[in-house]
């Protein structure tokens, strides 16, 4: 009753992997690019801005995570 010694590989294969790609058609790229790019670049024109609950306001200023008033008129534009 003893570890028995490991026998080691009598051949080691090295194995190549390569990856092929089909030919891809031009015009399919195109759109691909043009498709991404219109999503990716999207920005909305007039986001309307998101006020949070008025108790997660609460937990944010007990923390100190929350360091401007939002009742301050300098800021008003930016909640409507």
């Amino acid at each position: 009753m003893g570890n028995k010694p490991v026998k080691e590989e009598v051949q080691r294969k090295e194995e190549i992997l390569v990856k092929v790609v089909p030919p891809l058609d031009k015009t399919y790229v195109r759109w691909l690019a043009r498709d991404l790019e219109r999503i990716h670049g999207f920005t909305p024109k007039n986001p309307q801005a998101i006020e949070p609950p008025q108790h997660y306001i609460e937990y944010m200023r007990h923390s100190g995570w929350l360091d401007l008033n939002l009742d301050d008129p300098d800021l008003a534009h930016l909640f409507k």
